[in-house]
Formats: C-alpha cells, sequence, structure tokens
C-alpha cells in the first residue's frame, strides 16, 4: 500500500468511532418556544459534544399532523395539553414520557405606535377596533384558548367578523407589531420579546390553564437520546432559561 494511502487509512479508521458516535435529536415545539429551546438547545448539545439537536417549529396541531404521517421526529413539545393527548390517543406519543415542564398566560396586545387604549376585554367591541388577530382554532392552541376566554366573556360571536386568522402564535405577534391589526391575543412571553413594537394591554382569562406537555415520539429512532432531552427540559439549567425567557413552573 502506498505511504498515502495508508495515512488515509489510518485517518479514517481513527475517525470511525467518532463517526459512529454522532447523533441528532429531532424535536419539533410549539412556536412560542423558538427563542427558549434555541437555547436550551445549545446547552444540552454542550452536555453531549456528540449531539446535534434540530428543531422544526410552528403551530402544535401542524407539528402533531406531521408526526401522525410520518415525519422523523423524536421530541415533541406542545403550546396545550389537547394536541399532546391527540397525538397520546392515536399512539403517536410514549404517553409514559409525557410531562409538563413550563406554563404560560395568554394576553391581549396592540401595537406600541396608534395602537387602541383597551381597558377591559369588552373594548374589543370598539369601533377602533377594527381587527383582531387570533390562532386558527384546528392547528393553533393560542387560537383555541383565545375562543376560551372570548366565550367566558360571551363575545366570541359578536367578534368573529374582525378576527384575522393566523398559522401560528408569532404570525399573530407579527400582524400586531406591524399595526396590520388593532389587537391580537398571544402568550406573554411572545409579547415581551418586542416590548418596542407591542404593549400588554390586558391579561385575557376564563381559559385553561397555559401548561406545555414533552414526550417522546413513539417512532422515535433515537429514543435513548430523547428521553435524555426530556429529562434535561426539568433540569435547573432548561429551567433557568425558560424562565428568563418568562415561562412559569408548570
Amino acid at each position: 500500500m502506498k505511504p498515502f494511502c495508508r495515512l488515509v487509512v489510518v485517518a479514517l479508521l481513527a475517525a470511525a468511532p467518532l463517526l459512529a458516535a454522532a447523533q441528532q435529536v429531532t424535536v419539533s415545539a410549539a412556536a412560542s418556544l423558538t427563542n427558549a429551546f434555541r437555547e436550551i438547545g445549545t446547552r444540552f448539545e454542550a452536555t453531549k459534544p456528540s449531539t446535534t439537536v434540530r428543531f422544526n417549529f410552528a403551530a402544535s396541531g401542524v407539528l402533531i399532523q406531521q408526526i401522525l404521517q410520518g415525519a422523523p421526529v423524536d421530541v415533541f413539545a406542545s403550546a396545550d395539553q389537547e394536541t399532546m393527548d391527540r397525538g397520546v390517543k392515536d399512539k403517536a406519543i410514549d404517553a409514559s414520557t409525557r410531562r409538563d415542564f413550563a406554563a404560560n398566560s395568554l394576553v391581549i396586545i396592540t401595537p406600541t405606535l396608534g395602537g387602541p387604549a383597551l381597558s377591559k376585554v369588552e373594548d374589543l367591541a370598539k369601533a377602533e377596533v377594527k381587527r383582531i388577530a387570533v390562532g386558527k382554532l384546528a392547528t393553533v392552541p393560542v387560537g383555541r384558548y383565545t375562543k376560551q376566554s372570548l366565550d367566558s366573556a360571551s363575545l366570541w360571536t359578536a367578534l368573529a367578523p374582525k378576527f384575522v386568522e393566523a398559522d401560528n402564535v408569532r404570525q399573530v405577534l407579527d400582524y400586531v407589531a406591524r399595526g396590520e391589526v388593532e389587537a391580537g391575543f398571544v402568550y406573554r412571553t411572545d409579547a415581551e420579546l418586542i416590548k418596542d413594537k407591542v404593549r400588554i394591554a390586558l391579561t385575557a382569562g376564563g381559559h385553561a390553564p397555559v401548561t406545555y406537555p414533552v414526550a417522546v415520539v413513539a417512532q422515535s429512532q433515537q429514543g435513548a437520546l430523547a428521553r435524555e432531552f426530556v429529562a434535561f427540559l426539568a433540569s435547573s439549567e432548561a429551567q433557568g432559561i425558560l424562565a428568563r425567557y418568562g415561562f412559569g413552573k408548570p
């Protein structure tokens, strides 16, 4: 064997254990977790140098549909219990790994510049509020929390003509930040990200608690690593990151 070829072979053999050890865990997570999870992913990778965390952020309902259709996902983190329940019912989720890891609150936001003054939820019926951004009921948990809140105030039907539907909570945030709507319903953590563009007018009530469950996907090809990521979310380090982004304890 020529010296150069011998060196190449030796190098490949030396690298083989490292290549074999490299792993990737794919996490599908609610859009509202984007910023916090990216930081948590970096910290998780630091604890396991040979591991890469790949994220897919979208509305929880869209994510579970992807998983049900066979998307190669290892961990699912939802912004509501209902969507996770669906995954468990359809046997797409390993129910034994399910746990709550964070909480949030629903708020009504308006544009910082030129937004209407809202002192109570009934003010959304005022003529100056022409458009209200809400998440799509079928796929976006924040939309369902919004409906529960407005139903409790007997306002959902009356306000329906003003609704502008969004594909996820971050789209609601964008609509309000750009002044394309006069108000919108988002999580407090989203509103806190761009306080220079939106302001929290009210904290919405009358809805189910906003809690975030996480679980390993039943068909995960990285079951052990997926369990480690789920466990890491309960660690003091991950909980500290979530707290900095405004999430509460479940």
